[in-house]
């Protein structure tokens, strides 16, 4: 592998796997249809896997997610998956011991996922010796603890992404509240919610933030030279559920800061373009120091400072001359907009400089109008989106 550490990369579905690999992961990680934590993601089937290796090649890893606790009934299914997905990734990620007896009959490696909570030496050897051969860390360590369990086994950390208020995810709200398990991948975030206090007469007392459980999304990138000296062998950004330009946007931007040292100055303006995808605000985790209640969100639907809005679909995709006809069902463009074009082949971000109607130079476009625009590889179906700040 290029780079001594490993960018690891969440793939929710086929636009997100491919905007991974554009933006320079060396892994991607991803779940099936059953048994991972993030249920509500479009996921994968058994069947996609040939065509996941396919994308990926030789350079790219592929680890699986089989991440739940697991019932008895389930096992014979959870067999039948693990049977067939040898030698079809590199590795799956797991916890509960049904799964990892299972990976060991077959032969397939395993990590540990965070979910087993592993904040500790004695942990780290007694899964060693179990046969693991990574450990994701429990989030609640520090850069010195995590840099003595390195020495032990090959681990990984996340590095970029939505925090659980119960840190490792092992969370019973949505469960008690709505019977929706967040250690079977189902949670609906309640703690993402606005609540008040109510006494036990009635009375009424809204908080300053209400938003008491909402934890602010991790960013480590402003420490990240701390992080390369600490002995983690894989960085890893959470989002399964976000969005192909999410995936995108936070990978190029780790890829680049893993590459070379970023100055004060490239830090900064790249904070600027996290800001632009999905979040909740940002904070350093444990990493540097014990969270306070400044790291916990007051946003309502995250902070983002751009949108996207469907506004067309590819038509046709001539590769030899790179262009794309696409049909504006919605709203209208004009020379300097920007979109997004996703897809299959993963994401493409294009501002609007020439468009053209049956060779003709035009400025702008309207719904049921059909154009065309020089554009990277894209195929026939892709969606296109009109990018506008909130």
């Amino acid at each position: 592998m290029k780079n001594k550490t490993e960018l690891l990369a969440p793939a929710g579905d086929f636009p997100s796997l491919q905007a991974a690999i554009q933006a320079g992961a060396d892994a991607i990680y991803f779940g099936l249809k059953e048994f991972n934590m993030r249920d509500s993601a479009r996921n994968f089937t058994i069947k996609d896997l040939d065509k996941i290796n396919k994308i990926c090649g030789k350079k790219i890893k592929k680890y699986l997610t089989l991440n739940t606790i697991m019932y008895d009934s389930e096992t014979p299914k959870l067999e039948n998956i693990i049977k067939k997905v040898k030698n079809k990734v590199d590795a799956v990620i797991c916890w509960d011991l049904s799964v990892i007896q299972l990976c060991k009959k077959y032969k397939i490696p395993f990590h540990i996922s965070t979910q087993a909570s592993v904040s500790n030496s004695k942990s780290a050897k007694f899964y060693k010796k179990l046969g693991a051969k990574r450990i994701i860390l429990a989030r609640e360590l520090n850069l010195k603890q995590i840099k003595k369990i390195s020495k032990l086994i090959d681990i990984e950390c996340f590095i970029h992404g939505a925090m659980c208020v119960s840190i490792s995810g092992r969370c019973f709200t949505s469960q008690f509240l709505f019977n929706k398990s967040a250690n079977r991948g189902q949670c609906l975030h309640p703690c993402r919610r606005a609540y008040t206090i109510t006494d036990e007469e009635g009375n009424k007392l809204k908080l300053q933030n209400s938003r008491v459980m909402s934890a602010k999304d991790l960013c480590a990138l402003p420490f990240l030279e701390k992080l390369k000296k600490a002995g983690i062998k894989a960085f890893k950004i959470e989002g399964r559920n976000r969005s192909p330009e999410y995936v995108y946007n936070v990978t190029s931007i780790y890829r680049k800061a893993l590459d070379k040292k970023l100055s004060e100055s490239e830090i900064k303006n790249s904070i600027e373009q996290l800001k632009k995808v999905y979040n909740r605000g940002f904070s350093s985790g444990f990493f540097i120091k014990i969270p306070t209640s400044d790291d916990f969100s007051s946003s309502e639907h995250g902070e983002g400072k751009e949108k996207k809005k469907i506004i067309g679909r590819v038509e046709k995709y001539f590769p030899k001359i790179g262009v794309a006809a696409i049909k504006l069902f919605a709203g209208n463009l004009k020379i300097n907009d920007e979109i997004y074009i996703i897809g299959k082949n993963g994401i493409s971000r294009i501002k609007l400089e020439r468009m053209e109607i049956n060779h003709k130079k035009i400025s702008k476009v309207k719904k049921s109008q059909s154009f065309a625009i020089k554009s990277p590889k894209c195929s026939e179906g892709d969606d296109v989106f009109l990018i506008q700040p909130k």
